[in-house]
């Protein structure tokens, strides 16, 4: 009998949570419970919940969000942490809470396509935009969600007015798919069936990543 590939083995799953994508500004780290108080502070903010479409919770709900995100196997989430603002040496496993700045997900929610996502991205901290760490942290995890999910098709959906991550995402060679009149959204889609995935993420490697825009680290 196949196996369900929509069924994430947990000793996978382990492994993933173990995982670090490290780029050039940017260090995208498995979200931790250490990392909720800072991400519920985040979430008070009116700007922040309007920008993602959330609504705010508690303190205790936000605590089991975390869980949910993170035990959910079409989900992955990552927090995106200012290389920057790293006090001393990076070290795989230690949430790094003073560095952290927004974060990133993807989320594989079609069950009649398990090759394609959504991605997000949030950078909450005001001082850590227009740095570049958006359009690295969504590189990061395409490439992620390419190499270890096989995913062909990524998607994203923005509200109108949010013009920076319109701009973002087309910068990054998505292109408008629809458009929604009750949510006021734009839905912007990248095939990398059309696209060679390693062609797509060398044409955007900064000069000094000579290995490759991403490195994964293993922690036990």
């Amino acid at each position: 009998m196949e196996s369900d590939p929509s069924v994430v083995d947990p000793k996978a799953r382990k492994a993933e949570q173990a995982r670090s994508l490290i780029g050039e500004k940017a260090v995208l780290v498995p979200y931790m419970r250490e990392h909720v108080p800072r991400y519920y502070q985040w979430m008070q903010d009116p700007a922040l919940l309007l920008a993602t479409g959330s609504e705010p919770l508690t303190l205790d709900q936000e605590y089991q969000m975390h869980l949910s995100w993170t035990t959910d196997p079409n989900k992955h989430t990552f927090i995106v942490l200012d290389k920057e603002l790293i006090q001393g040496d990076f070290v795989p496993g230690d949430p790094h809470v003073e560095a952290m700045v927004g974060d990133v997900n993807i989320y594989m929610n079609d069950p009649s396509d398990l090759q394609l996502a959504e991605v997000e991205i949030m950078i909450a901290e005001s001082q850590s935009r227009g740095k570049g760490l958006g359009e690295e942290s969504v590189l990061l995890m395409m490439e992620f969600a390419v190499e270890f999910y096989s995913i062909q098709t990524f998607c994203v959906k923005i509200g109108e007015s949010n013009m920076s991550s319109l701009k973002l995402f087309r910068k990054l060679g998505f292109v408008d798919a629809s458009y929604s009149e009750v949510f006021k959204e734009v839905t912007l889609e990248l095939s990398m069936a059309e696209n060679s995935p390693r062609k797509y993420f060398e044409k955007f490697r900064l000069p000094s990543a000579s290995t490759g825009l991403s490195v994964i680290l293993e922690v036990s």
